[in-house]
């Protein structure tokens, strides 16, 4: 009896980041990428976000996982594995310079010697349990970025990973028209493609269009030039490093992970940089302005990233001065304009031009538009449709596109994060949910950061707190002295006197008043502290009841 063919995601569906799926044949089971997610505005404290697969923890399924594939080596596919690897002994399946990237992370977690790597390379075909993998190249704002084709007993998948049609890419590798096409003449039971730019019509521009906008800004620009970026946009480095030789510049590159990045794609040949062009940041004291640019981190508007703290002139060796030209060549992540912003007039602030999109040409994004995804579409032709890497509204835009070139709607599934899309003799349905939430990483906490916790830092972050210190004679239920009230962020001691004073008054009258003990009591004293104080101010701090018996 054949087994059922299922298609899980468990992040990146209904969501920007964390990108992880998971396909099942009978008990065998492949993992696509296993990326984070950068925390909302009111995640108050936290690192990052991973997946939760709490699914392949139970019945030991994690037992079944046959292999790890990672399309390429962005964060929002890489980033998870070291916590994956630790719950999940499987191989992991990439391309050389993923492979690199991946490596300095594992070596971070110290799990680099106990993981097993299979470097594949676009054009490999390989067996893994039941799944054939067949890669094949796409374009994309990284370098080895890859798709894959899986042919299992239910059917044949096509997974694009992240991917835009460049005919002029940096390196000089399109995406592989022809793998795809014959892909598609095999029959494709289901596609599972990039969303991300599904709104956005007409065609992403090719990578050449900065480089010739880095050229104009190099050749006008009379001060240091700044440009911040992702550390792993090895693509964008390179077109910093071309132009900068030409025009005699030297490039000073700060922050660890794009320093660590651009030394392993050095090393693996991804990235050309002529000797003599790189300088030490002790080194560039010593030119002028004019002869210098500068490769940081901090295009989100991270708060301790280095282009942050240059803003704010709390960086320890370098800064921004008036005649500075600052480039973010980046698109802001959802959730992160605010950041961004704030960074960006800071800059101003302090002098500096600074050139971002829109009001520049100097990023253009590594994701399909929509022409694009309908070329996509067209050359694979599936049966079935599952837009993935994406917002909901994002989703639902690809589905559309999927209907304009005939897919029919029952064909095409819009699922967020956990839904089961089961195959059953070529009839696909979605048939049930596992678990597909928020994982959070708060420094080395895992998973222990729950949303309870949240909403307490985002009440404690909003009103403050009150503690209130009371001592109670055990035998006859008297009050000894005077309460203690201690407030943070709440009222400034010193101004709000009147309003301490009646707070004491309102936790020794309830005190006197109920004869109760340890929990009860002091949820009383709660209760009536909190109505008090929201009766006076009008505000909810957390209030925090001490009784001493």
């Amino acid at each position: 009896m054949a087994e059922h063919l299922r298609i899980i995601p468990l992040g990146g569906n209904g969501e920007v980041g964390k990108n992880m799926l998971a396909v099942e044949y009978g008990p065998d089971i492949l993992i696509i990428d296993a990326g984070i997610m950068f925390p909302e505005n009111d995640m108050l404290g936290i690192d990052f976000i991973i997946p939760d697969w709490q699914y392949l923890r139970d019945a030991q399924r994690a037992e079944h996982v046959r292999g790890i594939i990672i399309t390429h080596g962005h964060e929002d596919h890489t980033g998870a594995l070291p916590y994956v690897l630790r719950e999940i002994n499987a191989p992991v399946y990439t391309t050389r310079l993923t492979r690199g990237l991946i490596e300095l992370k594992l070596k971070t977690h110290k799990l680099l010697d106990q993981t097993v790597f299979h470097t594949i390379q676009a054009g490999d075909n390989i067996t893994v349990g039941p799944f054939q993998l067949e890669f094949f190249r796409v374009c994309h704002s990284i370098p080895d970025a890859v798709g894959v084709g899986i042919t299992t007993p239910a059917g044949l998948i096509v997974h694009t990973g992240d991917f835009k049609f460049d005919h002029t890419p940096v390196d000089g590798k399109p995406t592989d028209f022809a793998k795809l096409a014959e892909l598609g003449g095999r029959g494709v039971l289901a596609l599972l493609s990039d969303s991300t730019n599904a709104e956005r019509p007409g065609t992403t521009p090719s990578e050449r269009v900065v480089e010739a906008a880095f050229d104009q800004v190099f050749r006008e620009a009379k001060g240091r030039i700044v440009v911040a970026t992702f550390a792993s946009l090895i693509s964008r480095i390179q077109q910093v490093a071309t132009v900068a030789a030409r025009y005699n510049r030297k490039l000073v590159i700060t922050g660890h992970s794009m320093s660590e990045n651009i030394r392993i794609a050095q090393k693996l040949g991804y990235l050309n940089l002529p000797e003599g062009l790189v300088v030490k940041v002790e080194e560039a004291g010593r030119l002028l302005p004019s002869e210098t640019v500068m490769m940081v981190t901090g295009a989100q508007g991270e708060p301790a990233s280095v282009l942050a703290r240059m803003s704010t002139g709390q960086h320890r060796q370098v800064g921004v001065m008036k005649g500075d030209t600052v480039i973010i060549s980046a698109h802001a992540i959802p959730g992160n304009e605010e950041m961004i912003h704030r960074t960006i007039n800071r800059l101003f602030q302090r002098g500096a031009e600074v050139l971002y999109d829109p009001i520049a040409p100097v990023h253009v994004s590594g994701h399909a538009s929509q022409e694009e995804h309908k070329l996509m579409l067209n050359l694979v032709r599936p049966q079935y449709f599952i837009p993935i890497h994406g917002e909901l509204r994002q989703l639902k835009a690809h589905a559309r596109l999927a209907q304009q070139v005939g897919i029919p709607p029952q064909n095409t599934f819009i699922v967020e994060n956990g839904y089961v899309i089961e195959f059953d003799d070529g009839e696909g349905m979605i048939s049930g949910r596992v678990p597909g939430g928020y994982v959070y990483v708060d420094g080395s906490s895992v998973g222990d950061v729950s949303p309870e916790v949240l909403r307490d830092r985002e009440v404690l972050s909003r009103d403050g707190f009150v503690v209130a210190i009371v001592q109670r004679d055990s035998e006859t239920g008297q009050v000894q002295g005077r309460p203690e009230i201690i407030t943070r962020g709440f009222v400034f001691e010193r101004e709000a006197e009147d309003l301490l004073v009646g707070a004491e008054d309102a936790v020794v009258n309830t005190v006197k008043a109920n004869h109760a003990s340890g929990k009860t009591l002091r949820d009383k004293v709660k209760d009536a502290l909190s109505e008090y104080l929201y009766r006076e101010t009008k505000r909810r701090p957390m209030v925090i009841p001490v009784v001493l018996e």
